[in-house]
């Protein structure tokens, strides 16, 4: 037997989200994400054509709430 974390306490979070992804998980409609993308409230980076927003980013928006 392995002394490892048990797989039922493992959390996996993503690195990033798409937006259309976080319109969905947030309930926040697309035009309030690009507000606070464009302010900085909510962090993103661009790979190529897509954006993506970082998850922990994301995620402080609603531990500030």
């Amino acid at each position: 037997m392995s002394a490892g974390i048990p797989p039922e306490q493992v959390t996996l979070e993503p690195i990033s989200v798409r937006i259309s992804t976080a319109v969905r998980i947030t309930g926040i409609c697309r035009s309030t994400i690009y507000e606070l993308i464009g302010d900085g409230t909510i962090e993103t980076v661009k790979i190529g054509r897509s954006t993506f927003i970082l998850y922990p980013s994301l995620k402080r928006l609603f531990e500030r709430s």
